[in-house]
């Protein structure tokens, strides 16, 4: 979840104060005709891949099990594929939902959360949609990670509560201790139990697969935590959007943070194969870099205000990106 649309109606639903303003960092994009635009600095290089639906305000990326890439078009209502070569293949959402979070499932399908609709989702190959509607419609899931027990885990930032689903559709729901968390980010943590973020509630939270809850207080007050992944040293790291950080916690609950130098409101981050962490930075127009000691590279984004958003690592071993305000894939060469 980002300051976004997304983030707004979350807010409004739940009647919780939002964010303050920030700045966008401005760089000029050279492009082709392909619709497809690259640049090269500071040893990497970024490619950019225009999204046939105009506006779509693409958000959640995962790369699937027979090498391409998803995303979900949170404005258009989409569901789409993207080669490691750029070739896009976008499908219709049956309903009107305002996409979100996106990755694979262990039966080979990606899955997706239908943020405005209150649904879960599955999408096959060929594009065919299987739709699930989860108990509240102000539910608002936003994010989804499949767990080590073969199933489906989700969180429910409107009704505080992590959903689980199998394969076929059945759901359990577990409550957050917290009322008003807002929970949003969700992964697999080294410890096989599911960690996710809290982010109205300002915490860290771990469910095990039978349910049980612990909650970790973030040091930083009101840094808003968003997206959270499992970093190669053992640890999970998580962004915060307001604080302006990436931090990571031991599982034993012990928090470290360390400020972007940008600022830079940090959203995705995922674990690369260089065994660092790559997060994305909304407002700063970057996608960073952080080492398991704490050391933070940015790169610049060719497209101005492209507001960069969720993060995943290709079939090809580079980073993906999605471009929110520029209706862009992006993928960073290291």
């Amino acid at each position: 979840m980002t300051k976004s649309i997304k983030a707004i109606i979350l807010f409004i639903v739940i009647l919780v104060s939002g964010c303050s303003g920030w700045s966008i960092n401005e760089r000029q994009l050279t492009s082709t005709s392909s619709g497809i635009a690259s640049s090269q600095a500071a040893g990497v290089k970024i490619r950019e891949f225009l999204i046939p639906t105009g506006k779509s305000e693409p958000v959640g990326i995962a790369a699937d099990p027979f090498g391409s890439l998803w995303f979900v078009e949170g404005l258009a209502d989409k569901v789409a594929r993207i080669t490691r070569w750029g070739a896009i293949t976008e499908y219709d959402v049956p309903t009107p939902s305002d996409l979100n979070g996106i990755a694979p499932g262990p039966d080979g399908k990606m899955w997706f959360v239908e943020f405005s609709a209150g649904k879960v989702a599955k999408v096959t190959r060929d594009g065919v949609v299987t739709e699930y509607p989860l108990p509240s419609p102000s539910s608002i899931p936003s994010f989804i990670t499949a767990g080590p027990d073969r199933r489906m885990w989700f969180t429910e930032g409107g009704s505080d509560k992590i959903g689980k689903m199998t394969t076929e559709g059945v759901l359990t729901e577990y409550a957050v201790p917290t009322s008003g968390s807002c929970p949003d980010g969700i992964a697999v943590g080294p410890d096989r139990n599911l960690w996710f973020t809290e982010f109205c509630g300002n915490k860290i939270g771990r469910i095990t697969t039978s349910g049980r809850i612990t909650e970790f207080g973030v040091p930083t007050g009101a840094s808003y935590p968003n997206m959270i992944t499992t970093g190669g040293d053992g640890n999970v790291w998580f962004t915060e959007f307001e604080g302006g950080k990436v931090a990571k916690i031991t599982t034993s609950g012990q928090i470290s943070e360390y400020p972007i130098p940008s600022g830079g409101a940090p959203v995705g981050i995922v674990a690369g194969p260089d065994g660092a962490l790559w997060f994305t930075e909304f407002s700063g127009n970057k996608i960073g870099r952080i080492t398991t000691a704490g050391v933070i590279t940015e790169y610049d984004v060719p497209t101005r205000n492209s507001a960069p958003d969720f993060i995943a690592i290709g079939p090809d071993y580079n980073v993906w990106f999605t471009e929110y305000n520029a209706g862009k894939v992006g993928k960073l060469i290291p």
